[in-house]
């Protein structure tokens, strides 16, 4: 699952870095689901700050199980807001075993139920990211590296602002290789 930025902000299922991560995780085999949250396109609703909206991506979850009962491995995936979501169904899901977290934003949302993270996953930033700054992201990724079991990958896209402009084709070499290094540990 993909889950998109901010709705009051235009964010929306066809954001450019969703829709990459939507191909990179389909280029896999992975059954992948993109949707907009609740007031957003043609979805009914309006925006919740977060409750609604985590409440959208646990059905939306459900309804992929459902349609993919023999699906071998269950992933999370978000960008900014999204990333907020998508972690903290991460703690509400045993099933996810993997989460990639693109501009999380801990400056801005609280992440401290992340205690302790439940799955090892990728963060992954840009360093002139003046919406979630890098000494936020630095932080989050150190409380959550101190936790045993687990193993967190940060990677800190040199030159980056928050929405990876001129940085898309260094951010999906990051998040294609980390998806290619966790599935071959599976295989």
């Amino acid at each position: 699952m993909v889950l998109h930025p901010h709705p009051q902000f235009r964010g929306n299922m066809n954001h450019p870095i969703v829709y990459q991560v939507y191909y990179a995780f389909a280029a896999r085999g992975f059954s992948v689901l993109r949707f907009n949250f609740r007031g957003v396109g043609r979805s009914q609703g309006s925006f919740d700050h977060g409750s609604g909206e985590l409440s959208d991506a646990a059905s939306a979850l459900d309804w992929a199980q459902t349609i993919n009962p023999e699906a071998r491995a269950c992933w999370v995936a978000g960008f900014s807001f999204g990333a907020w979501i998508g972690m903290q169904l991460l703690m509400r899901r045993p099933e996810v075993e993997g989460f990639i977290s693109i501009a999380p934003e801990p400056n801005r949302y609280d992440f401290s139920f992340l205690a302790p993270c439940p799955s090892s996953g990728l963060i992954v930033h840009g360093d002139k990211d003046i919406v979630a700054p890098a000494k936020d992201v630095n932080t989050l990724v150190e409380k959550l590296k101190t936790q045993k079991g687990i193993v967190i990958d940060q990677q800190t896209i040199p030159g980056a602002n928050h929405f990876f402009e001129d940085k898309m084709e260094p951010l999906m070499e990051t998040v294609t290789a980390y998806l290619d290094m966790r599935l071959a540990n599976v295989r």
